[in-house]
């Protein structure tokens, strides 16, 4: 079971997840995603696990809610950006079906759909996978953006997220790929070395809300970035993906590389104040992205 605490100072919630502590940590055989293992279908393309240690549990009445592990491919051998990209079509359908049907709970107040790869970012398992949270609460994050937004649009009568995209198109340096559908660029105000975001062209909020065609397209540009950071420095980029919806549809990407064999460490500043120093100017992010 959790615990949901409050942060007056922060005006936000703490999950206290000790029961989590427990969870396995990158075991050298024996993967649990891995078929063979008793946990998983012997045979699957892409597969909804329900993960052994949840912070939210529609059981637990104090932080109702759910917590999905979403396994890529049944390979345990490939990386994210190694999967072919019919993998991915099928990942996005999955995070399509899965969120949707969360959103429709009342006792769900947001859907975050999420990965963490590499053991830089404290992963516990090796095997190729992300996640579903559906929260008992609106993060703070979220709720600090959804304002900025709502303030932004009943100042300028229209879309903060199509504003940032356009202002990208008009200067161009920074666009890294782009799609019939999707654009990809270091945005101007990167927090993060190597930082990413993949915008929908279409002010389209929420998976559900796209076309099969366009769900395709946002599986090659997915697959098109996670190769360019992984060749950028010759070696797997450690980093996290985070899927908003909701305002209008666009994938974050955080690498925890700043350079070659150098990690970006959030430390007392970034950790404390909130205020994020990016070791790489972004045009320079952007070019390296652009030839990776």
């Amino acid at each position: 079971m959790s615990e949901l605490r409050w942060h007056p100072l922060l005006e936000q919630w703490v999950v206290v997840t000790a029961h989590r502590q427990h969870r396995p940590h990158m075991p050298a055989e024996g993967c649990p995603f891995c078929p063979g293992s008793g946990r998983v279908p012997e045979h699957y393309d892409v597969c909804l696990y329900p993960n052994d240690f949840p912070a939210f549990s529609f059981d637990d009445p104090d932080a109702p809610g759910a917590c999905d592990v979403v396994l890529y491919s049944p390979r345990h051998d490939l990386l994210p950006s190694e999967l072919p990209l019919e993998q991915w079509e099928k990942v996005v359908a999955l995070w399509t079906r899965r969120s949707a049907e969360l959103a429709r709970d009342a006792r769900v107040k947001y859907v975050m759909i999420f990965e963490n790869s590499g053991e830089a970012v404290g992963v516990t398992m090796p095997h190729p996978h992300g996640q579903i949270y559906a929260f008992p609460f609106v993060p703070l994050r979220v709720e600090r953006e959804r304002a900025a937004a709502a303030h932004f649009r009943s100042r300028e009568h229209r879309c903060l997220y199509c504003k940032v995209l356009q202002d990208e198109q008009r200067e161009g340096r920074r666009i890294i790929a782009e799609n019939a559908s999707f654009v990809t660029f270091v945005p101007y105000f990167a927090r993060f070395p190597y930082e990413t975001q993949i915008y929908s062209r279409r002010h389209a909020a929420r998976l559900d809300q796209f076309t099969p065609a366009e769900a395709g397209l946002l599986a090659a540009a997915i697959l098109d970035i996670r190769k360019k950071y992984d060749a950028l420095f010759g070696e797997p980029m450690p980093l996290m993906m985070v899927l908003h919806q909701e305002e209008h549809f666009y994938v974050e990407f955080l690498p925890l590389r700043r350079a070659a064999g150098k990690l970006k460490y959030l430390a007392a500043v970034e950790s404390s104040s909130w205020t994020f120093l990016a070791d790489v100017i972004p045009e320079a992010a952007a070019e390296a992205l652009k030839t990776a």
